[in-house]
């Protein structure tokens, strides 16, 4: 039994970052399911709740802004893993794991995917829940703070973000170990 494992966030600016694990059914099939970067935000989120419904266990979970900023954005994408496979109701034989980076979980023997999300099924699913999750958390954070963007940007270093940022500072929820603002040239 195997656990696809994502994380979404680790490019922005503020919130948490969020991994999500899955185990999926053996023979279970969706063309949809893609990496969530290319699927649309509505097919994203009607996919997220057929995974959820299918799945044989499902977990997401979240490390916030201040720990990002302690132990840095690998570390804290890689604990995020670790934190959704803690949650989930079965405990899988092996993980997927997108990306080139991860530490040993347990006992559980790893594989690491450059760009599993496009060719694993379980992590594309983890993919979308994290996604999905993700960016729930940044509209309630954007309720706050409407002049950031997060609504459109969810959080990523787009010009509107950085000008909300230019013209009412870093907030709460701003990750403070990240380059903010881009350094300004100065002149001899």
């Amino acid at each position: 039994m195997e656990a696809g494992c994502d994380e979404a966030g680790r490019g922005c600016l503020a919130g948490p970052v969020v991994a999500a694990a899955v185990i999926l059914p053996k023979n279970y099939k969706n063309k949809f399911i893609d990496d969530s970067k290319k699927i649309t935000e509505k097919l994203r989120y009607e996919l997220a709740k057929e995974i959820k419904q299918v799945a044989l266990a499902w977990a997401v979970a979240e490390v916030d802004h201040l720990k990002i900023d302690r132990i840095n954005i690998l570390n804290a994408s890689i604990l995020a893993m670790h934190h959704a496979v803690d949650k989930l109701k079965l405990t899988p034989d092996f993980l997927l794991i997108d990306g080139n980076r991860f530490k040993p979980y347990k006992e559980i023997k790893h594989l690491c995917v450059i760009k599993g999300d496009a060719t694993y099924m379980s992590i594309a699913a983890a993919s979308l829940l994290a996604k999905t999750h993700r960016d729930d958390v940044m509209m309630e954070l954007h309720n706050q703070f409407p002049y950031y963007g997060w609504d459109k940007n969810k959080g990523y270093p787009t010009m509107l973000h950085r000008d909300g940022i230019k013209k009412h500072g870093d907030c709460k929820y701003h990750r403070k170990s990240f380059t903010l603002l881009p350094p300004q040239l100065t002149l001899f």
